[in-house]
């Protein structure tokens, strides 16, 4: 069964000779930067591989959540939260977003204490938050089975469909000036004394003084080529969708066998909330000991196998000529095997918790890779080696809700205007520079 389609943008047809910033990468972070630097008037060229929204852009659950972050990442995702309030009016497309609100739920004390301890870190911003449980609990999961001993309750948060959103970014990037040109892979950059001078791509050069790498699972292998460490690894989290139903929940569910959000169409997406494969390969011993921690911390969540990928990044290219064809020309866009054993535990957890869900069908199911970092929180920086090369990738399954406010800030960036949110703690030199990195599983 394919992935999701998502909305389909076309190319412009001629690539530009020179621009002020090319953005690497068609994702919901690309496409994002490339709108807040078109409205600012910036010159701008966004070079997607494949299409856009092609791989975890439109795989993703369709979250827009500020419940559960890391505390690091709650300033932007409050700006972000702001940015879909008004994103459709602003750029005249569907997103589908709706502020449904979202619930995580507690299965046991151990759970109710660590939500509760969560709270702490939302006190006085005014987001509604708060521990449910009993009558309330139920009146937001009417006619539920579950035996949830509370939940804790996320009124702004909300949703948004994935299959539309990029797609409707890039088309307002677009109105604003930007250039769109997808199956056109960059395959490096240009320098010139040390610093950006241009990309070539493979439809020729263009030039320009700064470059912003969105490349999500992508970002890796090309920051390697610049000579760029970037630790990245990828996950792969499987996903379904089912046909309308009624009634059902407005409210967003994460539990402990399942995560489920209603759909624009009245279907359901339903996932793991726990549960991810991590694949095996050669950059599993590269970067085994910066990963180690999160490894340590997330255990119970990953299941390690060693499948095909291996095979595939071992023969991939780590290193080209700009006259090359590169890993990204051969492998447009990443369309993994969803995982049967959990579709099928997932789904069977959702009917009985959820039993309006017995007259619903599985429509359509696939899986997505996601790029990860060592902490678990995105990387949104410049690079000190290499004047004019910014850096936004690593967003670690929170990309898509976090996604507009990242643009924001990755704009603020290379402008070199005062940022929405202070960018310390997003910095690439974190790795680098000495500094502990805590991976934080967001209580």
């Amino acid at each position: 069964m394919p992935g999701p389609t998502p909305t389909p943008v076309e190319s412009d047809f001629t690539l530009p000779k020179s621009v002020d910033v090319v953005v690497i990468g068609g994702g919901i972070i690309g496409v994002s930067t490339a709108l807040e630097l078109a409205d600012r008037g910036v010159s701008v060229l966004l070079c997607e591989k494949g299409r856009i929204a092609g791989e975890q852009s439109s795989r993703n659950w369709g979250w827009v959540r500020l419940g559960i972050r890391d505390p690091r990442e709650i300033p932007l995702m409050q700006e972000s939260i702001r940015i879909w309030r008004g994103l459709e009016g602003r750029i005249g497309r569907a997103t589908g977003y709706a502020q449904s609100g979202i619930l995580f739920g507690a299965s046991g004390a151990r759970d109710d204490d660590k939500l509760t301890q969560w709270l702490n870190h939302v006190d006085g911003l005014q987001t509604g938050a708060r521990m449910v449980s009993g009558p309330e609990l139920d009146a937001l999961l009417p006619d539920n089975t579950m035996t949830l001993r509370s939940g804790l309750y996320m009124p702004q948060d909300g949703r948004a469909e994935p299959q539309w959103a990029a797609p409707a970014i890039a088309e307002g990037a677009r109105d604003r000036g930007a250039a769109i040109m997808t199956q056109c892979a960059v395959r490096s950059v240009d320098l010139e004394a040390g610093r950006i001078a241009g990309v070539f791509t493979e439809r020729g050069r263009v030039r320009c003084s700064q470059v912003v790498l969105a490349g999500g699972a992508w970002s890796r292998l090309f920051a390697g080529n610049a000579g760029i460490a970037l630790p990245q690894l990828k996950v792969l989290n499987t996903v379904m969708r089912t046909s309308p139903v009624e009634p059902g929940p407005e409210v967003s569910l994460w539990s402990d066998d399942f995560a489920i959000r209603k759909r624009s169409d009245g279907g359901y997406t339903i996932a793991s909330g726990h549960e991810n494969i991590a694949d095996i390969v050669p950059d599993s011993f590269r970067l085994g000991l910066q990963f180690l921690p999160a490894f340590q911390l997330e255990w119970r969540s990953l299941r390690f196998r060693l499948s095909r990928r291996w095979m595939t990044e071992a023969k991939q290219d780590r290193a080209w000529l700009p006259t090359d064809v590169t890993p990204f020309e051969l492998c447009r866009v990443l369309d993994p095997d969803p995982s049967q054993k959990v579709l099928r535990r997932v789904w069977s957890s959702a009917r009985k918790a959820v039993p309006v869900l017995e007259g619903a069908e599985i429509v359509q199911s696939w899986a997505g890779l996601i790029d990860v970092t060592p902490d678990a929180i995105p990387i949104i920086s410049d690079v000190d080696e290499v004047p004019g090369l910014h850096i936004a990738t690593g967003f670690s399954g929170h990309g898509f809700g976090i996604g507009p406010a990242a643009g924001r800030l990755m704009a603020d960036i290379v402008t070199g205007i005062s940022p929405i949110v202070d960018p310390t703690a997003f910095r690439l030199s974190r790795f680098t520079d000495g500094s502990k990195v805590r991976p934080d599983a967001g209580y």
